[in-house]
């Protein structure tokens, strides 16, 4: 089949080999894939993973064939791409929260193959590496059964490969992490994928104000229009957390930075207002160090929450979205800046990386 190969050094649409699904997993005919910044952030070299890899870890389609012992999915099956593939018996999911499965924690790092260890996927003979369990950036993708969500199958199946990632993380951010009460005031550092997400989720939970923050004008018209009630164009020399608190008086219950750059992590803290909460839900390059003051976080009873894949529970939560998408409650539409065959992946990832686009679906 045609994949999206990095090597290190070069990203190359390429012909590999994928095997069979083993007992467990499921094989699964890709329909799109999303690019998204973890994507970028491998190719920029700022995360370690095993190399060669089949890039892509946000992704929709059609279930192709099943391996042994697979019960909660059959072929023809609609399904949503999950790179929380989680096993339902360690200590976390038994506790509700499979984004810290310990399984899945072999898989995602350091990851590169599969719960038994090997990949699926290979080149002239030599084992090519999965990312995140998934490698949607491919015709075809092995993936775990529970890496694959059924969902309706009256869904457009471009559009529901962002409720893989962007989406789910988003609004997962929300509901899951940040449990926002309805009336309650918030604000959104960064709108690309996951922080218009974000913007979303804050509208559906009924939030009182939604200030989106962000350094270009067009990516907040958008925010505007699919639920921030103020916005703020971010200028250089801008004390950014004192122009978010005129904007809000009353005080900002939670700010989500969505980009996870140190100077926006600090930003979302010094935003806060008494008793606020900051969700770092972007992720950044690997060993950086944040700052803040913890005796003003203290006296004024605000908190710090950390946000993997918007604390998602994914049987639950992605058919939920689907379900919002197809009831008009969620628009993915306005979020995709272009869909592109799958050879122009390398292209794709240098718009997202250049700030031209939004998300993109690659379509095999």
């Amino acid at each position: 089949m045609k994949a999206v190969v990095f090597d290190g050094t070069q990203i190359e649409y390429t012909d590999v080999q994928l095997a069979s699904p083993g007992p467990g997993e499921v094989l699964v005919d890709i329909a799109a894939a999303g690019v998204c910044h973890s994507d970028l952030h491998v190719v920029r070299g700022e995360w370690s993973v095993p190399l060669p890899m089949v890039m892509g870890h946000e992704g929709s389609g059609v279930v192709a064939s099943i391996g042994a012992g697979v019960t909660s999915l059959a072929v023809g099956d609609h399904v949503v791409l999950s790179w929380v593939p989680y096993c339902g018996k360690c200590r976390y999911c038994l506790l509700g929260r499979p984004a810290q499965c310990e399984l899945v924690a072999t898989v995602v790092s350091p990851g590169g193959v599969l719960f038994d260890g090997t990949s699926r996927i290979s080149r002239s003979g030599e084992p090519v590496h999965h990312y995140l369990g998934v490698s949607s950036f491919a015709a075809q993708a092995v993936v775990p059964e529970s890496g694959a969500i059924k969902v309706r199958s009256d869904a457009p199946l471009d559009l529901i490969a962002l409720v893989g990632c962007a989406v789910a993380t988003g609004i997962g951010a929300v509901r899951n992490t940040a449990r926002f009460e309805a009336g309650a005031t918030a604000a959104i550092i960064g709108c690309g994928g996951v922080g218009l997400s974000v913007v979303q989720g804050a509208r559906l939970e009924s939030a009182s104000v939604i200030l989106a923050v962000d350094v270009a004008s067009d990516k907040l018209d958008l925010a505007r229009k699919l639920g921030a009630t103020e916005t703020l164009l971010v200028t250089p020399g801008m004390d950014v957390p004192a122009e978010m608190k005129k904007l809000v008086p009353q005080g900002i219950d939670y700010v989500f930075d969505a980009i996870g750059k140190i100077a926006t992590t600090e930003q979302a803290i010094q935003a806060l207002g008494l008793g606020g909460c900051a969700v770092v839900v972007g992720l950044p390059p690997t060993g950086l160090t944040a700052r803040f003051d913890p005796l003003a976080l203290a006296e004024a009873d605000q908190r710090i929450l950390g946000c993997n894949y918007g604390s998602t529970v994914p049987q639950r939560d992605i058919p939920r979205l689907v379900d919002e998408l197809m009831s008009g409650d969620l628009d993915l539409e306005s979020m995709v800046s272009a869909r592109r065959p799958l050879s122009e992946a390398r292209a794709a990832l240098a718009d997202l990386g250049s700030g031209a686009a939004l998300r993109q679906l690659l379509i095999p």
